[in-house]
């Protein structure tokens, strides 16, 4: 690749064609294009602006709504008792967003505490993924939310922690009546 000349600093420099850098026109080792110090330069750039790409946006006060519609990738898995579960992760861009985890079992009345457990589980998780990939801010009112919106009995593990956090939550009354449904 030949450079030309080019203008910098009211000077005129030369590139590879004339000898010096193509950049700031200092000497360079021979069949190089690029002094050492550019090189450095260069390296940095490109490693900064690299991992810029794939940080996510900076965290916001305004809720940013997820897509109705996601790709997701299905996983079947065996936990260690043998039972078949599927996992299922929403993308954005290749990142994953959401979780949910699913068993052939969740209409067993017996598991329904686990499964609000799992749906807890998978609701606190979706909602750190969303921090992480999309800059999404956490809040106490989303926990309580996602808390909530898991419990599927009075006094399961979900209900329980939302209201000892609902403590902290100004609020927390209101959010109550807003997100809970009552059981069929």
């Amino acid at each position: 690749m030949e450079y030309g000349t080019m203008k910098m600093n009211s000077q005129e420099k030369t590139g590879c064609a004339g000898g010096g850098c193509a950049v700031c026109g200092q000497a360079v080792e021979e069949g190089k294009v690029l002094c050492v110090e550019c090189q450095e330069l260069i390296a940095t750039l490109r490693h900064n602006y690299d991992k810029s790409q794939s940080q996510p946006p900076p965290a916001s006060d305004e809720s940013s709504e997820l897509p109705d519609v996601l790709d997701a990738v299905r996983y079947r898995a065996r936990d260690r008792d043998n039972n078949a579960w599927y996992v299922s992760v929403s993308e954005i861009n290749g990142h994953p967003v959401e979780i949910f985890a699913s068993t052939a079992f969740d209409r067993d009345h017996h598991l329904q505490s686990r499964i609000s457990n799992l749906t807890t589980i998978t609701r606190l998780v979706s909602l750190i993924l969303r921090n992480v990939f999309m800059g999404e801010r956490l809040s106490l009112e989303k926990t309580l939310t996602q808390l909530i919106r898991s419990s599927r009995q009075p006094g399961d593990l979900p209900m329980l922690l939302a209201s000892i956090l609902g403590n902290y939550h100004e609020n927390y009354q209101q959010l109550l009546e807003k997100e809970s449904v009552v059981p069929e």
